[in-house]
């Protein structure tokens, strides 16, 4: 599995949320491109990078730190949060971003989803956020009437060709990842799925490297990394992330 570590960006700061709640925010860096450099010098071969400001307010107020980040990790780069339209797209791949994350459009609008996989391809990613199944949009803040499995079986269908999924009841709470949420949607995808949410232990990765077979091939980290309960090392020797995904 890949080891992503997580930039999460709120007002030019990298902070950690709990549960996604904006109340509930933990300042780690107020230097998010110092952060990045670090990451990679740490053996990061890609990074995370949420735009959480996008995701509450929908506009791209982040978008130079961003590109900034990208400048300075010199690694591959998935930005999401907020995007919300193709010019959004188009704008974080012209800014230098790998691939794009897609989330409350995936619910609400999946013709622009089609259209976004046509034009893009791989560079494309869709998150699939669940609290209790359920899919959440507009930054975690509201739940839909969609499950998380029926959407990502749709997904596929619609051209998408890699999920991330979240259990946002185990995000930022060092609970441990939903191993069986995990697992279904990736059975009912079809897809190759990063899973993001609770990882708090060497074991946790370990335990989530087992559901590759059933297409996991990443791992999301936030807080487990940032207070220092393992390194980023211990980590991707943990997910046993070969010397081709790091490419």
């Amino acid at each position: 599995m890949i080891v992503f570590p997580a930039i999460d960006l709120r007002d030019g700061r990298c902070v950690r949320l709990y549960q996604g709640q904006p109340e509930a925010e933990t300042v780690y860096s107020e230097d998010p491109v110092e952060m990045a450099r670090l990451w990679v010098k740490e053996g990061a071969s890609w990074l995370h990078v949420v735009d959480l400001d996008g995701a509450f307010e929908g506009r791209r107020k982040n978008l130079p730190l961003i590109q900034e980040i990208i400048v300075a990790a010199g690694i591959p780069v998935q930005v999401g949060g907020g995007v919300r339209s193709l010019d959004d797209i188009e704008a974080l791949l012209m800014a230098g971003a790998t691939r794009v994350i897609l989330g409350t459009v995936a619910v609400t609008q999946p013709e622009l989803v089609r259209e976004a996989c046509r034009r893009y391809g791989e560079a494309i990613v869709v998150g699939v956020d669940c609290w209790d199944g359920w899919v959440a949009t507009k930054g975690w803040t509201e739940i839909s009437s969609r499950r998380g499995v029926e959407v990502a079986r749709e997904l596929a269908g619609l051209g998408v060709k890699r999920l991330i999924y979240t259990d946002i009841s185990r995000d930022g709470t060092l609970k441990g990842p939903n191993l069986e949420a995990i697992r279904e949607v990736a059975l009912a995808s079809g897809l190759p799925v990063i899973a993001s949410g609770g990882v708090a232990t060497l074991e946790d990765i370990t335990s989530l490297r087992e559901l590759k077979p059933y297409g996991v091939e990443g791992v999301i980290i936030g807080r487990a990394l940032y207070q220092g309960r393992f390194s980023l090392a211990e980590a991707i020797k943990a997910a046993g992330e070969s010397a081709s995904a790091r490419k």
